[in-house]
């Protein structure tokens, strides 16, 4: 056995969201969007689609640098509902429109130099895209912290608040 697996994969739901651990040092979310695939990945590279969507219920985007392709980088700030201020930044690595994309990914809270990597999949069926993102930590302590951050339902709410921009842009 890995030293990356320690049980089966374990799933839960959170709101639309499907949340798999899938080992110590991975989670994946998944969900399935009422659009096609180029607008859900659209949604993801343009800087003014984002800002209308990222972050939780109540949170509105203060700064949103975003710099989309292979060695660009992104920062997006966002002010909670209690006014407390939160980056998440990191580097785009690969960009396959309207398939993939693999980024770093870090936010404030996390330890130094603990980015992890995640890989965005786009999949269409019947004018439905389902959207797999897949965490890689550096270390089971980075992983946790993240867990510990509310990380789960804020990409929860996140999805939701896509969910909403993509029935106003089809």
């Amino acid at each position: 056995m890995s030293a990356t697996h320690s049980s089966p994969p374990v799933s839960r739901r959170v709101s639309a969201m499907t949340v798999t651990l899938k080992s110590n040092l991975e989670i994946e979310f998944s969900r399935v969007f009422d659009a096609p695939r180029r607008l859900v990945f659209e949604a993801h590279a343009k800087p003014e689609h984002v800002r209308r969507w990222w972050g939780p219920h109540g949170s509105t985007m203060t700064s949103c640098d975003l710099d989309f392709r292979p060695g660009g980088s992104w920062r997006f700030v966002i002010r909670t509902g209690g006014g407390k201020e939160v980056a998440f930044f990191g580097e785009y690595r690969e960009i396959v429109p309207p398939e993939r994309f693999v980024w770093t990914f870090g936010f404030d809270g996390l330890p130094p130099g603990e980015a992890g990597l995640e890989t965005y999949t786009f999949t269409e069926a019947e004018g439905k895209t389902t959207l797999v993102a897949v965490g890689h930590f550096t270390s089971i302590e980075s992983r946790d912290a993240a867990i510990a951050s509310g990380m789960e339902k804020g990409a929860a709410e996140t999805w939701d608040r896509l969910a909403e921009l993509l029935r106003i842009l089809r």
